[in-house]
């Protein structure tokens, strides 16, 4: 009887074509995205440990958001009166094309992180590229914003009733990590081209996901982690020029001018560790010698690199700067 053969791998086809990978966490193809990491979802709660409630709300068909309410902030059967507080619409990051506001990493650390800072988070559900190539992203993270910012003042339409019992309208924060920060920088730059019917008190700006063809040492961190970076950005804006468009590299020559910015104050943290460092020191320089008009701050967390606070909540690093947010959000 002859021996079992394994039957032959189908040839491959044009739907094989591998465009961009980072393994463990996408493989994209040309023609199917396959995600391995950011997109589990885990449900809105009463967070027993924090105190902090969580709920879903849909704002159009391609833009919905989560929102986290302290305990402090009262106003339930039996509490104190409803007390207002800060407003943080949050951008997560992925690199434009991984994570969600519904993912247990991100669940878990607004949880933490409203209990700590005692604010009011909107966390935001954006398509993802690259089946909705960048600037979806930018228009969708726009329309989050300018849906926060209806609940102000005394303007018509169903309201939600944490954002119209809790928001205060005078303390409007935006802020992201990596693609996020990027995110929220475009959006407080449209804000400042196009009005927004609020004022947005600061920027909150996370080892933030800027690039540009001009070398920096922070490049040198990890080539091969830099380089994944510069094609990565490829893919998810198909339209772009390269590394020096605008949308990627806010410093180069002819890009929208800093000094624009519709804030008042900026926080920029980075990571001793991360190949992005030095494009989020470049940002924090250029916007203090823009002229822009408002207060600037930097934060490094010594020997860590991107997001590590997403992978270490518990490290002292991550604790550090997530009480540095705190305090910028709550002065």
């Amino acid at each position: 009887m002859a021996a079992f053969a394994p039957a032959a791998p189908p040839p491959a086809s044009a739907d094989d074509e591998i465009v961009y990978e980072s393994m463990p966490c996408i493989r994209i193809y040309k023609n199917r995205v396959e995600r391995y990491f950011g997109s589990e979802f885990v449900a809105a709660s009463a967070d027993a440990a924090t105190g902090v409630a969580s709920r879903d709300v849909t704002i159009s068909p391609n833009v919905s958001a989560r929102l986290y309410l302290p305990r402090s902030a009262g106003g339930g059967d039996g509490d104190a009166p409803a007390k207002k507080l800060p407003v943080l619409v949050y951008y997560h990051g992925g690199g434009f094309c991984l994570g969600s506001a519904f993912n247990p990493t991100f669940h878990a650390y607004f949880n933490s992180f409203a209990a700590l800072a005692n604010v009011l988070v909107v966390s935001v559900e954006y398509r993802l590229a690259p089946e909705h190539p960048v600037p979806a992203a930018y228009a969708d993270s726009w329309e989050a914003l300018a849906w926060v910012v209806s609940h102000a003042g005394d303007a018509g339409g169903e309201k939600d009733p944490w954002i119209a019992g809790h928001a205060d309208f005078s303390r409007l924060y935006l802020g992201g990590e990596s693609a996020g920060s990027n995110i929220a920088h475009h959006v407080a730059m449209r804000a400042g081209a196009e009005g927004l019917g609020a004022e947005i008190r600061g920027l909150v700006m996370i080892h933030p996901y800027f690039l540009g063809t001009n070398k920096v040492p922070s490049d040198e961190l990890d080539a091969a982690a830099r380089e994944s970076l510069g094609s990565l950005w490829r893919v998810m804006c198909p339209a772009t020029s390269g590394e020096d468009d605008p949308l990627i590299n806010p410093l180069v020559d002819g890009a929208p001018a800093l000094e624009a910015l519709a804030c008042g104050r900026v926080l920029v943290c980075v990571g001793e560790g991360d190949v992005l460092r030095d494009r989020g020191r470049a940002y924090y320089d250029r916007l203090r010698a823009s002229g822009w008009r408002g207060e600037a701050e930097i934060w490094q967390a010594p020997g860590k690199g991107h997001t590590f606070h997403l992978l270490e909540p518990s490290c002292d690093e991550a604790v550090e700067q997530d009480k540095v947010i705190s305090d910028f959000l709550n002065r």
